[in-house]
């Protein structure tokens, strides 16, 4: 299915490329004036999604006698997961996708822009992403994870792994197994299904952009050694780690979901869950991290040449300084105060520093520190379950006075 986009077409000469305005999906919203090639209409996402999500399995609820209290042991509204998953995780992946594209569609423009890629290899550039689009766009692709939201997502990872083990609003527990009630039915069969669809979508545009990377990085790049930025001229593409805030945010909140329900209606506590937590953590960092890793033996190569090659200018340049003005060969009016031939020095001297702190990854400390953080924040409340608040309170006075 084509984007409709006009913006991402490679021959405007732009190349913009966006990981989110595409897809079948998109068209859908599209045509029902929910969203846009700017990705506006934000707001209008949210409550219509939300609204089929969460609105109908409540007033269900309230009918089948479940909506806060009955005979089941979680009611709907003491369902902490539920209410987390769609009312604050739904939002952020919908406003994950309008940061991605407001920050990232600039990205592939910047290997052109720093004439990274030369002019022999354009060919090969507008094929990786054109193969982009397509995969972005593919209709298949969305019909498999359709599918397989179903399949595993429903019938064998919600049903066998998450789901609640005691009688609740949406299901009771039977001889015969599960009975699901009226409400659970439209929750197992639309409202999950659309927040799971929208999840590993997530899961598939970072495949995709993935995939251009590593396409990229096959490429005989003209990488600058002694480019300010220490990393050959594509620092740019280190910025792009902290678009994806949003959705590691909501992946927390989802975790933070999921414990809370453990603790308040399984006599969980939070410490049984530093395994998921450190998993979840380890998994969404490399998810994002992991496609710059694949600069790594592209950058470090490199390094290497810039070492040699700026050895080797430095070695010339020092020679002819040291014969000029150590050994006596300077003209009779030659002055050393002012001369350009000190600055020069000092220039090539500044360019081999650069050279030498040449970054081989592009993944930082701080990006590190930042994605780690965003997905533990959603989960550092449910501290108050292991230690009072105002234990904590007093300790922070302590901390600050």
């Amino acid at each position: 299915m084509a984007s409709g986009n006009k913006t991402d077409s490679i021959n405007n000469g732009q190349r913009e490329f966006s990981l989110v305005v595409g897809g079948p999906l998109f068209q859908i919203l599209r045509r029902a004036r929910l969203c846009n090639d700017a990705m506006t209409l934000l707001h209008w996402r949210v409550i219509v999604l939300t609204s089929i999500c969460w609105v109908p399995p409540c007033v269900l609820s309230a009918i089948q006698g479940d909506l806060l209290g009955g005979k089941v042991a979680v009611p709907f509204l003491l369902d902490f997961e539920l209410h987390i998953r769609f009312l604050i995780a739904l939002p952020m992946l919908l406003f994950a996708e309008v940061v991605v594209h407001r920050r990232m569609r600039q990205i592939v423009s910047g290997f052109l822009a720093r004439h990274l890629i030369s002019d022999r290899q354009m060919p090969r550039f507008d094929a990786a992403l054109e193969s982009a689009l397509r995969l972005r766009n593919s209709l298949l692709a969305e019909v498999i994870l359709v599918a397989f939201v179903y399949i595993v997502g429903i019938a064998i990872i919600w049903r066998q792994h998450t789901a609640l083990d005691v009688p609740t609003w949406y299901a009771n527990l039977v001889s015969t197994g599960w009975e699901s009630s009226p409400a659970g039915l439209w929750f197992a069969f639309v409202s999950l299904p659309i927040f799971q669809f929208l999840l590993i979508r997530w899961y598939f545009r970072i495949l995709v952009w993935a995939q251009f990377l590593w396409r990229i990085s096959r490429f005989e790049l003209s990488l600058m050694p002694a480019h300010p930025d220490r990393s050959g001229g594509l620092g740019f593409l280190s910025g792009t780690v902290y678009a994806f805030l949003p959705l590691l945010f909501a992946h927390g909140t989802m975790l933070a979901g999921l414990i809370a329900g453990r603790i308040f209606h399984g006599g969980a506590v939070l410490t049984d869950f530093k395994l998921e937590v450190a998993a979840l953590t380890i998994f969404l960092v490399c998810l994002v991290e992991g496609p710059l890793l694949l600069f790594t033996v592209p950058l470090e190569q490199a390094k290497r040449r810039g070492g040699r090659e700026y050895g080797n200018l430095a070695g010339r340049y020092i020679r002819v300084f040291d014969a000029k003005w150590l050994e006596g060969n300077a003209p009779a009016d030659a002055s050393l105060i002012g001369s350009a031939d000190i600055q020069s020095l000092a220039d090539l001297g500044n360019s081999l520093q650069i050279v030498s702190s040449m970054r081989i990854t592009l993944i930082s400390k701080e990006s590190l520190f930042i994605l780690v953080g965003a997905v533990i924040a959603p989960i550092v409340p449910l501290f108050v379950t292991i230690v009072p608040m105002e234990e904590i309170f007093k300790k922070l006075l302590g901390v600050l006075f």
